[in-house]
């Protein structure tokens, strides 16, 4: 590769980032934009990566990469309310002058944690290998661990999803304009946000009550009167429910009777 030899070298790094919800961002840390396939790469000179570490075992590969809050597509309060979470982030190398077509491929992985701190941010870059730290067998659980509606689930969720509007916000309880088909319909469910400015994002339902419905955590943007919101429907995910709200006891995937810890404490009589 002739743009990494001789004594004069054009090198430079560029980042291709890709969120989960479809948007693609191009940075380089060269002093000018460059268009690489199809995707203008914007001049971030703030952006570097942490020394790059690449090995053939089974460790974890991590890179750090650390910029400023400058580009217009990268802000803070995108940062904090998750939206650049899990992204896809490839690593690679160029010659800027475009004399050489050819890519040196660095690095790839999804971003892990993000901190930010004053003008800046630090985001983790997780490898490929990462996945192999998950656990590889599920534990036993008196609860289910299917999702509601999921491939193992089975229930239909296809009238379990309701898109309604937002009336008002209260801290972490939010009043829609229409109430829940029975007690505790979302209580466990996910909430989507479809317009405003939290659009892209969702928060897991605590509970419902009528035409409220209480998050685990509070809006990570400000939310007006009018903003489209998609509800689904959620499982406190006990056996009992499942049995009699969705019929679906033979789906089950939990192990409601099987003795727990105390089975070695007990004694005859007690």
């Amino acid at each position: 590769m002739s743009f990494l030899e001789g004594t004069l070298t054009t090198i430079a790094l560029c980042w291709r980032i890709e969120r989960r919800d479809g948007i693609a961002l191009g940075l380089t840390d060269h002093d000018r934009d460059l268009l690489i396939d199809g995707l203008v790469h914007r001049a971030a000179p703030g952006m570097t990566p942490s020394a790059i570490r690449r090995s053939d075992g089974l460790d974890a590969d991590t890179m750090d990469i650390t910029g400023a809050l400058t580009s217009a597509a990268i802000t803070e309060a995108d940062l904090l309310a998750g939206r650049w979470d899990g992204a896809r982030v490839t690593l690679f190398a160029v010659d800027w002058s475009g004399a050489d077509p050819t890519r040196v491929p660095l690095g790839i992985g999804t971003i892990g944690a993000v901190e930010t701190q004053q003008q800046g941010f630090t985001a983790e870059l997780r490898g490929a290998s990462a996945a192999l730290e998950r656990p590889v067998v599920e534990l036993t659980s008196p609860e289910c661990r299917a999702e509601l509606g999921d491939a193992r689930c089975r229930v239909p969720l296809a009238g379990r999803r309701r898109m309604q509007r937002v009336i008002g916000v209260d801290g972490q309880t939010v009043t829609l304009d229409a109430v829940e088909p029975s007690g505790d319909a979302y209580g466990g469910g996910l909430l989507r946000w479809i317009g405003g400015a939290n659009s892209g994002l969702h928060a897991a339902i605590a509970g419902s009550d009528g035409a409220r419905v209480t998050l685990r955590s509070d809006p990570a943007l400000p939310v007006v009167a009018g903003d489209l919101v998609e509800l689904i429907e959620g499982c406190d995910k006990s056996l009992a429910t499942c049995a009699a709200r969705f019929g679906n006891a033979a789906n089950f995937r939990g192990e409601p009777y099987l003795p727990g810890i105390d089975l070695l404490t007990r004694y005859p009589g007690a």
